[in-house]
């Protein structure tokens, strides 16, 4: 080959090169891709956020009251950017709060850069942008009002608002922050259920209800009240039977427990852990592991209006056992713990009245709530019982795979490894390398 030809295929190879250069930042420059490899995309935009958006069916309006000194409107337009990407009807401006004090304040814009958020007539405000406080507000766009939900308090139940062991603050916390408002409802103070109210829960009564809370309960459901009542084994007091009456229900005088556990390594036989759910609106499509902590079965004992259906079951190698622990003719597995029941509802403010009666009410309470699929679970009961059907399929917040449990011999090993093994196998290579140069 001449010198020519070979000049001449240089300068070719070049200029192709510079061509698929060129078209490479041309295609990049018109095309945006990313691909995120991490559990959940939790790197990009969390599965959750994407769902929320997809339940938004009309534009959403984003105003920005930032200062046009500075990056912090780039910053902000930054952000949402990738939000824009998934749903193209996200509009955001941007207005300058000191061109008009006077009307920053009647507004109640207090922080630099705070964004008001609409959609449908509804607003929901955000001081600090993030994907946790954004995916929360279009949580609270979408189920519109603020819902009002009643913890019953004074008969020693689970608090909504502590952070002893079986109380249920991190949950509560949880709910208040994607549009629930968490109130006390002592019937000590009041005669009855308020009328704002959206939903009751009674979470596991220690002592008996007097007759006048017994009574208002019972009132509240047939006046079309929506109820979620945590019940332990041992809670067979009198004063809660006109509630399981009215429901046409009953909670069993035991517990629950499953020698089939311990192939998950639970030691205790009382802990009931989940993964297979009879179908119902609340676990349609739910495949995530739950645990129960000291279960009472439940059974429904009359044909009534409520239509009762089972969402949590036991396995059939359980058995119950009276709380002596006796087992003697107790019935056999597979039990049901969990009822969703509903009727057509008396009120004509709305369609449906909606119950739900768990056996069980650790598995929401501080100590419990991180096991498995609890918290979303939780948050699947809430949903339906809330009528916020929309949102009961949202998948779950966490990653099953950020934090690493290892032994402390496993984390022996790997101190050993990294500290003294690798260091000298380097080294042993570096020699070898060093050494066949030299013969070299």
């Amino acid at each position: 080959m001449s010198r020519i030809t070979r000049r001449l295929n240089s300068w070719l190879f070049a200029v192709l090169v510079l061509l698929g250069a060129g078209a490479i930042g041309y295609l990049t420059a018109r095309h945006d891709h990313v691909a995120d490899w991490t559990y959940g995309s939790r790197v990009s935009m969390s599965p959750q956020t994407r769902a929320v958006l997809a339940k938004l069916d009309g534009p959403l309006d984003i105003v920005s009251y930032a200062d046009p000194q500075g990056d912090l409107r780039q910053t902000i337009a930054a952000v949402l950017q990738r939000y824009q990407q998934a749903k193209p009807d996200i509009h955001l401006s941007f207005v300058d709060p000191q061109k008009d004090p006077a009307a920053m304040r009647n507004l109640g814009i207090t922080v630099d850069g705070e964004l008001i958020l609409h959609y449908r007539h509804r607003e929901q405000r955000l001081d600090v942008l993030n994907e946790r406080s954004f995916t929360n507000a279009l949580e609270r766009l979408v189920r519109g009002n603020d819902r009002v939900v009643a913890f019953v308090a004074g008969d020693g139940e689970r608090r909504a608002d502590g952070d002893a062991n079986a109380d249920l603050g991190t949950f509560v916390a949880q709910l208040e922050d994607s549009g629930m408002r968490a109130v006390p409802l002592n019937f000590s103070q009041t005669a009855s259920v308020p009328e704002q109210t959206d939903l009751v829960v009674l979470a596991s009564p220690q002592a008996a209800l007097s007759p006048a809370a017994s009574k208002a309960l019972v009132d509240y459901l047939g006046n079309g009240g929506n109820l979620l009542w945590l019940a332990d084994p041992g809670n067979q007091d009198p004063s809660l039977q006109p509630l399981a009456d009215t429901l046409g229900i009953r909670v069993l005088p035991g517990e629950l427990i499953d020698p089939s556990s311990s192939a998950l390594g639970l030691k205790d036989p009382r802990m009931i852990p989940l993964g297979d759910y009879p179908v119902s609106p609340i676990t349609r499509g739910f495949v995530l592991t739950t645990l129960f902590p000291e279960v009472a079965p439940l059974a429904e004992v009359r044909k009534s209006e409520w239509q009762i259906t089972p969402f949590l079951r036991s396995s059939p190698q359980a058995t119950m056992q009276s709380l002596n622990g006796s087992s003697g003719n107790a019935p056999k597995g597979p039990l049901d713990f969990g009822f969703a029941l509903s009727r057509l509802s008396p009120s004509p403010a709305k369609a449906e009245q909606r119950v739900v009666v768990i056996g069980n009410g650790d598995f929401l309470s501080n100590s419990f709530l991180g096991n498995g699929g609890n918290r979303a679970l939780g948050e699947r009961i809430f949903d339906w019982l809330l009528g916020d059907d929309q949102l009961i399929d949202m998948p779950s917040r966490s990653a099953p795979d950020r934090v690493l449990n290892v032994s402390q011999g496993e984390l022996n090993i790997l101190s050993i490894a990294f500290i003294l093994l690798i260091p000298v196998l380097l080294l042993v290579i570096g020699g070898v390398i060093a050494w066949r140069r030299r013969r070299a």
